[in-house]
This record gives C-alpha cells, sequence and structure tokens, in this order.
C-alpha cells in the first residue's frame, strides 16, 4: 500500500513540474508593451470628407438649366464623390426659395448655390455663415440691395453675372431697326435685376431720341395679354434676362410673331424661341466657373469673402435665321446663327 501511494505521489509531482514548465514567463513589472509597426488591420480607415451642396432654382427654362448643370460638372470633377447634390427647382415661387433655401441651413448643407436673383435674396435671408454662390445674376448690388457695390459682396456670398453690355444690346435695336420709333420693354415687375436692366436700356435708347414703353407682368399668368398690349402700339419689343418672360417665350412668340413685332432679347434662349437677335452669354460656362469658385470654398483655397463676383468677359452676338428672314432683317456678318 505504501509503494501504491509513493508512486502516485510521483506522478503527481511530475504532472505539476511539467504544468509550469509550458506556461510562458510573466512579463517584468517595468517592462513596455512592443510598439505598433503599424495601424490594426481592425482599425477603419478615415473617411474621406464629404461635402453636401444645395441647389436651389428659380425656374426650369434653359439658360437656368444650363448654368445649373455646368455648376454641377465642374464641381464634379474638382470632388468627384466627396460631392452630393441636392437640387431643388422652385418652379417660378419667391416663396418656395425661401423654403428650400431654409431647408438647405436646416440640414447644415455645406454651400448653397442660388440660381437666379429671387433665389439669391432667398438665400442671402436664409443664413448670413453657409458660403452662398449666385449665378443668374445680373447685378449683385441691385439684387441684394448693396450701397456702392465695388465688385465684391463681402460676407458669405458671392458668385457669377449674367450680364451682358447693356447699351450694346439696345443699340441692336437701333441698328437693326432703324426705321423704329417706338420700343416696348417687356419683363416681370417682380425680378428687381430686370427692373435694372429696364432702367438702362430706357435711358439709352430715348437718349436716342427713340419713345419707350415699359409693360411689366406680375407673373406667368399674365404674360400674354401684356404681349398683346405691347404689340399694339411698339414697332419693336425687347426682353432683358428676365426669368419669367424666360419661362413664357413661346407665349410672347404666339402674340408678337403674328402681329408683325420683332423682338430683339438678353439672352440665345429666349431669342432661339422668339426673338431676332441677341447678345448673350453662355449659361454652361458661367455655370462652370461658378462650381469651380465652389471647389475653391469648399476645399479651402479660397475665402468666400474675398472673392469678387465674376463676369463672361465674351458675349457673342447672334440671331434666329428664320425669324430674321420672316422680318426681313439684313443681319451684319459679325452675328452668328443660332443652330436649331
Amino acid at each position: 500500500m505504501k509503494k501504491i501511494i509513493a508512486l502516485l505521489l510521483a506522478a503527481c509531482l511530475v504532472f505539476a513540474l511539467c504544468a509550469c514548465g509550458s506556461s510562458a514567463p510573466a512579463p517584468a513589472a517595468d517592462s513596455q508593451p512592443a510598439a505598433s509597426s503599424g495601424s490594426s488591420s481592425s482599425e477603419p480607415a478615415p473617411a474621406a470628407e464629404k461635402f453636401v451642396v444645395g441647389i436651389c432654382q428659380l425656374v426650369q427654362h434653359p439658360a437656368l438649366d444650363s448654368a445649373t448643370q455646368g455648376f454641377i460638372d465642374a464641381l464634379t470633377e474638382e470632388l468627384g464623390d466627396a460631392v452630393e447634390f441636392d437640387s431643388q427647382n422652385a418652379s417660378g415661387d419667391i416663396t418656395t426659395c425661401a423654403t428650400i433655401c431654409n431647408g438647405f441651413v436646416a440640414s447644415k448643407a455645406d454651400l448653397i448655390m442660388a440660381n437666379a436673383t429671387p433665389a439669391l435674396q432667398a438665400a442671402a435671408a436664409a443664413t448670413d455663415t453657409i458660403p452662398v454662390l449666385g449665378t443668374s445674376i445680373t447685378e449683385y448690388g441691385v439684387a441684394l440691395d448693396l450701397k456702392d457695390f465695388n465688385g465684391t459682396v463681402g460676407g458669405n456670398i458671392s458668385g457669377t453675372s449674367d450680364l451682358a453690355p447693356l447699351d450694346q444690346q439696345a443699340q441692336m435695336i437701333i441698328d437693326l431697326f432703324p426705321e423704329a420709333k417706338n420700343v416696348a420693354i417687356l419683363y416681370c415687375s417682380a425680378e428687381a435685376n430686370s427692373v435694372y436692366q429696364a432702367d438702362v436700356v430706357e435711358a439709352y435708347l430715348e437718349g436716342k431720341g427713340l419713345n419707350v414703353d415699359r409693360l411689366t407682368f406680375a407673373d406667368s399668368n399674365d404674360v400674354a395679354l401684356v404681349t398683346q398690349t405691347a404689340c399694339a402700339s411698339a414697332d419693336v419689343l425687347y426682353i432683358p434676362t428676365d426669368n419669367v418672360a424666360a419661362s413664357c417665350a413661346e407665349a410672347i412668340g404666339n402674340v408678337a410673331e403674328p402681329a408683325g413685332i420683332p423682338i430683339i432679347t438678353g439672352e440665345v434662349n429666349v431669342c432661339k424661341v422668339c426673338g431676332v437677335a441677341t447678345l448673350s452669354i453662355d449659361y454652361y460656362n458661367l455655370g462652370l466657373t461658378t462650381g469651380r469658385m465652389a471647389a475653391k470654398i469648399l476645399k479651402g483655397e479660397a475665402d468666400i469673402s474675398a472673392m469678387p463676383i465674376e463676369y463672361f468677359e465674351n458675349p457673342v452676338k447672334m440671331f434666329n435665321p428664320e425669324l430674321a428672314a420672316k422680318f426681313g432683317v439684313d443681319i451684319p456678318s459679325d452675328f452668328e446663327a443660332i443652330e436649331e
């Protein structure tokens, strides 16, 4: 029995010794963990910075559509998938512009692009911190009621202007219709920049001895009636870069053309529908410029408060071949034909 007990004790001793030999040595009390050779594969890579850009466009028509597309294309080229667009159209309603811009502020958009004057005014009222870039704005000083505007808005606003030389547009009326004595200017009374253009063109034409009537419509509902009134007494109509007129260009043409009254327009897309000639900018390229400005702001390469308004440098004289022929207008050789 004693032998059996001795054998059992010996076996237990051997087992204990083996167990101790297989365990890892405890680290010394003052030892430090080994330095990592790199970030752990289990740690997520830092997320790329994402930007949300809100676009408020006043109304759908070719000029504003082109500016918005140019803006999106330029910003996408610069930032790729890092930018997300929230593009909304106010369908010509100024109150809706305010609702859209306030929504962008509530959702903390990184930048707002305001396409057309009422959209810019709504964005300016909605925020003084989020960067706001306007496009298709004729005169920022007028749109924002700025005193002594020097070309830079300051604060959180900048952008691009669609202003073409108004004196040259007015001179087209004299050059192309030398027999004309009475000119009617058609525009929307709610658009501050249309009022500005009408002021400049009226002063120029009256300075050349022509009679000028200004006829305004409040919205699209009375465009046809106002055009009919204008055609009753005018030899030529002039339409500035007015958003309501642009969205109703076909309705205007349906009245003026049968009445035999030609139209000079402030931009090419309206001229394409109902005008004889225009001195116009390229709205797509205007949008491209606006998008590149936005990229600089979002990448931290420019301070919007110091960015001057940018202008389209080379407006082009263009004509509508069909209507020019119909009205018997002799178009000078420096005009480009508007393509169908």
